[in-house]
Order: structure tokens, then sequence, then C-alpha cells
């Protein structure tokens, strides 16, 4: 079994509706979704395109997946979530609609500094709950491939893009083709609508769990943000 700290809206927010539509999986309830009837996509390109997203759930990721340390128990990382979501306040982003690295996300408008301190502080807080990485999970890093920074993190943290690497995304795709990208970024704004142009909260982290390796991911609690701003006096 391999745990992840993700962001992920409430179950009954509209994002996550849409999202988990559009993905055509409930990460929520662990199973799948009937997938919107597109003008863009055929639904085999639509099934297609979003595949590689559809077995993670509609998620940011926070702390990517790891096995627990031989030390620690599910029980003590949930503590540990909940004592840490205790501490941080709420606050908003907006998202927009980007392609990067060939696949469709939602991603921060402008760089959030909150987001960033969120992440590194994630990491830091919950490094001694990752069992540390297997060679062959380093290999399916590809680690040749990293800059020397990325490469750093992966054997540090586990994961190459963290602190400066850090890049908040909600993925909807797979790698699309420059051909095909028009006709699934439509597709993508035809569905979310007005959607893609809200302001998001970000306002809990959810521990995401799959059971066995090649499993769909699904959430197994969540972890709202419980603190509030401090009251001025005169």
């Amino acid at each position: 079994m391999r745990y992840a700290i993700y962001f992920t809206p409430p179950n009954d927010d509209a994002l996550t509706e849409f999202a988990s539509a559009w993905l055509g999986r409930d990460a929520f309830a662990g199973s799948a979704v009937a997938q919107p009837r597109s003008t863009r996509l055929t639904p085999q390109e639509l099934a297609f395109h979003t595949a590689p997203a559809r077995r993670y759930g509609f998620h940011a990721t926070i702390k990517a997946p790891f096995r627990l340390a031989d030390h620690a128990t599910p029980d003590e990382l949930g503590a540990g979530l909940e004592a840490f979501g205790a501490h941080r306040m709420p606050f908003t982003v907006k998202l927009a609609l980007r392609q990067m690295g060939g696949f469709f996300a939602l991603v921060p408008d402008v760089r959030s500094p909150a987001l960033d301190q969120l992440a590194g502080d994630v990491i830091t807080a919950f490094a001694s709950f990752g069992a540390p990485l297997s060679d062959a999970e380093i290999e399916r890093r590809n680690p040749e491939s990293l800059s020397p920074s990325e490469l750093r993190n992966l054997h540090q943290w586990g994961y190459p893009y963290v602190f400066d690497e850090f890049r908040f995304h909600m993925t909807l795709t797979g790698r699309v083709a420059a051909d095909d990208a028009l006709r699934v970024r439509a597709a993508i704004e035809e569905h979310f609508g007005d959607l893609l142009h809200r302001d998001v909260e970000i306002g809990s982290l959810a521990l995401f769990t799959e059971d066995s390796p090649g499993e769909p991911f699904h959430v197994l609690s969540c972890y709202p943000f419980q603190s509030m701003p401090e009251r001025k006096t005169a």
C-alpha cells in the first residue's frame, strides 16, 4: 500500500464533481463515473486522453505517493495530518487552464507563495513517514533526465519536484500531441465552463491511498485547515 498527500476540493464542490466526470472516476467514492458527451472529442478520444490522470483522481500533488516507513503507522500519519491542519489557515488561489509538459492541468494564474509554503511545510513535516525509495522506484523517475537539483530532491525527499522545483497543478489529461491540443482544450473549456475562472479555496489536505500496486488511488480521509486569523486589538 502507498499513501499520498494531495489537495482536492471537497467531495460536494462543483469543481470536484465536474472534474470527476471529466476524468471518468470519482476518487472519493472510488468508482467510475460516466464521462460527458463532447462536441469536440469522441467518447474514445476522451477516454484515451484522460486515462493517465484517471487512476490518480482529481488532485494536486503535495507529497507524492510513498510507502510508510517501518516505524510509522497509518493512524500516526492521520493524526499528524489532523494536527498539521489545525494550525493552517485557508486561502484562495485563482486557477487557469494551461498545457505544461504536454498535458493539460489547472495551475495558479500567478505563482502563489502561500501554495509554495504549504507544499514545502508538508514535505518537511512528513518526511519521516516515508520509507526510503527502492532502486526500482528511483529508476521509474528516469533519474538520467533530471536536473542536478531534481536528482538531489529525489534522493533526499523521495520526489524531484519539491521546494524550488514545486509546481502546483491539477492534471486533466495525459500528454496531448500538438495536432490534438486545440480540440482537447476546447473540450475542457466546454465541459468546465465558468468553473475554470473562479477562485478555489485551499482549505484542506486529503490522504489518498493505493491499496496495491497499479490500483486506482482513492481518498481515505480529509483534514480541514482550522486556524483562524488573529484578531487585532487596540
